[in-house]
């Protein structure tokens, strides 16, 4: 357990769940006694271990048990069966507001937060100001809490649940109500308790923090486990999950026809698109960052020699985020008749949205047809988002090279670098506290 902050074994979570109740003596004469409730299994039979300094996420649909197995973890709920145990100082941001007195001021409710997580009144008057600073509400500070808006509260909250140094954070998703400066004050500050060894929980629906800033994480589905391992592994599996239950629900639907306005001497026209996976099955949207391709369908009216095939993307806003041209396969003859043209692709480049296509059908002096802006296409998350619209996809290199004596003159003496802990990092452990006396 020395390198374990969390360890769960066969967590579980009931409910009873009861529809009519019957409270009043009079009621329960004349109507007999209630119903018996309803079973409801929140958590079921949770295994997982969370080592110290790691940041390690919990993901699934809402409703999946998410904040169920955190207020286990946190002591809030008692468990129904299996155990916890708990390593470390834990402090915990679970619900809006929680554990604030509406009629009190901020101050006061610092004042009454640090008492119920441990803090000494002495503490409590030493951190005061820092954490009125950091939550950034100096102005309300002296004012009753149930005046402030949501995002007043999370900052409150989280300011008090970090100060108190925890060496075992738990975190749900209320952090997503801050602005996005708080935002990022909030997730700079974790890895800062990261650096000097705390451990970190987090629910979230923001997968791509999960993805990128946890160590691992666990997927939930209706109170049982998934999966759990490295955290983009389980974002993965999760997506996949999420992608194929739409896919099936949306069906595999025909190719969309092109029949509406088009441009073009009218020779060969596009009838049709389809979107394809990586093994070639139809599928209603595509997914970033996976193997994918798209069919077009044309007829050709007469035969055309020199013909190429083109696609643009447009994203919400109109631009022409990419495109693709058959020209660098050479220009072809095309007979007359019905075929298919595919454009195949190894990764989907495109960010998670929803995009239009064009598509044209050219030679070197003219256009042959071209329907604009008409066809639709979404884009779903594939676990890696890019950092922009497109993701470059290419090769890095690295080599020496003489330095030049100005620059070096000019940049002076280096620092002392802070320790940094990055992605996949050993993260360095709490210092034993030094012997008394």
């Amino acid at each position: 357990m020395n390198d374990v902050a969390v360890r769960a074994q066969n967590l579980s979570k009931r409910f009873i769940m009861q529809h009519e109740r019957r409270t009043a003596l009079k009621e329960r004469f004349v109507r007999g006694k209630a119903p018996k409730g309803k079973e409801f299994w929140a958590l079921r039979d949770a295994s997982f271990e969370v080592p110290k300094g790691s940041m390690f996420g919990i993901i699934g649909h809402n409703g999946s048990g998410k904040s169920t197995a955190l207020k286990v973890v946190a002591g809030i709920y008692r468990p129904t069966s299996g155990m916890v145990q708990v390593n470390g100082r834990m402090s915990a941001l679970l619900e809006l507001g929680a554990g604030f007195h509406p009629e009190l001021t901020g101050r006061e409710n610092i004042a009454l937060n640090g008492s119920i997580l441990g803090m000494s009144r002495k503490q409590i008057e030493e951190q005061t100001e820092e954490i009125i600073d950091f939550a950034g509400i100096s102005g309300f500070i002296d004012s009753p809490v149930k005046t402030y808006s949501s995002g007043m509260y999370v900052r409150l909250g989280f300011a008090i649940a970090v100060k108190v140094d925890p060496e075992v954070l738990v975190i749900d998703e209320v952090i997503a109500v801050g602005d996005e400066d708080f935002q990022r004050k909030c997730f700079d500050y974790i890895a800062d308790l990261r650096n000097r060894g705390s451990t970190v929980i987090i629910v979230s629906h923001a997968l791509g923090i999960v993805s990128e800033a946890c160590d691992a994480a666990m997927w939930l589905d209706h109170g049982e486990v998934q999966v759990v391992g490295p955290a983009r592994e389980v974002v993965d599996a999760y997506l996949k999950k999420v992608n194929d239950a739409e896919a099936a629900l949306t069906g595999l639907s025909p190719s969309q026809q092109l029949g509406l306005s088009r441009r073009g001497s009218g020779e060969i026209l596009v009838t049709g698109i389809e979107y394809l996976d990586g093994d070639g099955r139809p599928m209603p949207f595509l997914v970033n960052g996976e193997a994918c391709g798209v069919r077009l369908s044309y007829l050709a009216r007469k035969e055309v020699d020199g013909v190429v095939f083109g696609l643009n993307f447009f994203n919400s806003s109109n631009i022409n985020v990419a495109g693709a041209t058959s020209a660098s396969q050479g220009h072809e003859t095309v007979q007359t008749g019905a075929g298919v043209v595919e454009f195949s692709l190894p990764a989907m480049p495109l960010s998670p949205g929803k995009y239009t296509v064009s598509t044209a059908v050219v030679t070197r002096t003219r256009f042959i047809d071209l329907v604009d802006l008409q066809v639709e296409l979404t884009v779903r998350n594939g676990g890696t988002i890019p950092n922009g619209l497109v993701r470059l996809t290419g090769d890095w290199r690295r080599s020496e090279a003489e330095a030049d004596p100005q620059v070096l003159a000019a940049l002076g003496e280096p620092v002392e670098p802070e320790t940094v802990v990055g992605f996949g990092s050993p993260v360095p452990q709490r210092p034993a506290p030094a012997p008394a006396g």
